[in-house]
């Protein structure tokens, strides 16, 4: 069991692994003490060098950057743990948001649990999160399945399991998938559940689209559908 850190300093104490959430599209977003944890320590664990130098390069910050992403984690999880035991201090992002959720961050997390090693959370931005709070579908409970398999099949099996769910169900999807997603809603769940596509959260051309399945799928046939999507999908007796 590890001792407590000093959560309130916004010094990086040697030894720690530090899980520090980034903007998910507005650089206002950062908080004052990611943007000190990650100009102190010694080294920071990302997802791809050339996003997290950009976003530090508008930080006036400069810090050595170890690549730590879905291809090369599980090894670099235990020699980003290694540097932790001896002592170094070590922050791991993702491109955007908190790390460990649908994004590289889980595996160094836990091989600083098994050898004891103090991890210290810095939240923020998160983009699930941020779209339940604006939603306005239920978020007494939801559950959080990230980006589900790429072929149909596999979705709508997911869609049917969760027909009759008694939460809100919330899905990452990819730009490239998101008009046959919601379709995929429309067939399983029917035309009238409740659902929310939130498209580019925090950045310029930010949408939220908010109604029946079928409404809202027309709604998206309308839309450029490049960028980053998120979707809930209501429990099915929930009206607007």
């Amino acid at each position: 069991m590890t001792a407590p850190a000093s959560n309130n300093s916004l010094t990086p104490l040697a030894g720690h692994l530090y899980v520090v959430a980034t903007p998910i599209g507005n650089l206002a977003d950062v908080t004052e003490r990611a943007r000190a944890i990650l100009g102190a320590v010694d080294v920071i664990a990302c997802e791809d060098t050339r996003t997290t130098g950009g976003l530090l390069h508008r930080l006036e910050l400069h810090k050595e950057l170890i690549p730590y992403h879905e291809h090369n984690e599980t090894e670099a999880a235990e020699r980003l743990a290694d540097l932790v035991a001896l002592g170094k201090s070590v922050a791991v992002v993702s491109d955007a948001g908190t790390p460990g959720l649908s994004d590289p961050g889980f595996r160094l997390v836990r091989a600083c649990r098994r050898r004891g090693l103090p991890v210290v959370p810095v939240p923020g931005p998160c983009a699930i999160t941020a779209v339940l709070s604006a939603s306005g579908l239920p978020t007494n409970g939801f559950l959080f399945v990230g980006f589900l398999p790429a072929k149909t099949a596999a979705r709508s099996a997911f869609l049917q399991k969760y027909h009759d769910f008694d939460y809100t169900l919330a899905v990452y999807e990819s730009c490239h998938r998101i008009d046959k997603f919601v379709t995929e809603i429309v067939e399983v769940h029917g035309p009238g559940r409740v659902i929310c596509v939130a498209k580019e959260v925090t950045k310029i051309h930010e949408t939220f689209l908010v109604g029946l399945a079928a409404d809202v799928q027309a709604q998206l046939a309308k839309l450029s559908l490049k960028g980053e999507f998120v979707v809930l999908i209501a429990p099915k007796d929930f009206t607007p």
